[in-house]
């Protein structure tokens, strides 16, 4: 067995006793947002990762969300593994049909390859335009994947900054295939959520065939506060940007616990105070049913009531 490989410096590991939620999740809840990495000795890291993490496997994945009333999942590559879908495929058939998996591929996989990844629960591939984490914004391969996976019924994933979404916004219009987008955005949050940046993403959302992950208040806050200590009122500044997008976009809308939360660096929230955010966003019972049940299995699992 290799030696393990250290963590990145200051590397927060997930929170490893969630409290008990307050909000009680409808039963078929999906988490349309979340990773497993590694465990490292039996999946290992890819060498041109940006960061190392900890081990986070489907086991501790599964564990938390019996724990938080969570039934199906969707398991997004994670970065640090590259274009090996190894470790995320291996947590979608372990799951018994209870998960779908986001890969990460190259124009140049196979047919086969592809034909492989749809019958293991593959629903949908994901591209990273943030520039922290790609060194390059991917545009030709994007449009080269998304043109092959097409044909499957898949969805790209996109996971870029609002500020950015002006140069890119042509360009993922043209795209083939349904978008699914990440975390809001990512809007700056110190600015007004009826303000022009957000109401662009919003009028993104609504010229073309989009869904968004109402997700990750943890790494959009500015001024908290935290998910900790009991706080079941976090992230209220990001409150009003989720609500909007509920409130605007209904049947459009997704969320996702982002565990392990990868490359936090300010803390780590409790997963369980995280799922006391929801109420927060979609404030009836019907908006909760949408974002939590029936909006993820029209996508994931189409043709099953919700």
């Amino acid at each position: 067995m290799s030696t393990p490989i250290p963590k990145s410096p200051g590397w927060l590991d997930w929170y490893a006793q969630p409290s008990e939620p307050a909000f009680t999740l409808p039963p078929g809840t999906v988490d349309t947002h979340c990773h497993v990495f590694g465990p490292q000795a039996e999946f290992p890291f890819a060498p041109e990762r940006k960061y190392t993490p900890c081990d986070a496997g489907r086991e501790q994945l599964l564990a938390l969300h019996d724990h938080l009333g969570v039934s199906r999942r969707v398991i997004v590559q994670a970065t640090c593994h590259g274009a090996d879908n190894t470790a995320m495929v291996d947590a979608v058939r372990a799951s018994g049909g209870r998960a779908r998996g986001i890969a990460t591929v190259r124009p140049d996989i196979t047919d086969a390859e592809l034909r492989r990844l749809h019958e293991a629960g593959v629903r949908g591939v994901r591209f990273n335009f943030l520039k922290r984490l790609v060194d390059a914004a991917p545009r030709d391969d994007l449009a080269a994947v998304a043109a092959r996976i097409a044909p499957l019924g898949w969805h790209v994933v996109l996971y870029f900054e609002s500020a950015d979404l002006p140069g890119l916004e042509s360009f993922f219009a043209s795209l083939p295939t349904p978008l699914v987008i990440d975390h809001m955005g990512r809007p700056d949050v110190t600015r007004p959520a009826e303000g022009p940046e957000f109401s662009r993403f919003l009028r993104f959302v609504d010229r073309n065939d989009v869904w968004v992950k109402v997700s990750c208040p943890e790494r959009l806050s500015r001024t908290g506060p935290a998910a900790l200590n009991g706080e079941r009122h976090a992230y209220t500044d990001v409150v009003p940007f989720g609500r909007r997008a509920v409130e605007e976009f209904p049947d459009r809308v997704l969320w996702g616990t982002d565990w392990p939360h990868p490359n936090l660096t300010d803390h780590m929230p409790d997963d369980g105070l995280l799922v006391d955010h929801v109420p927060l966003v979609a404030t009836t019972p019907e908006q909760r049913h949408k974002l939590l049940v029936a909006n993820p299995t029209r996508l994931y699992w189409p043709g099953e009531g919700a």
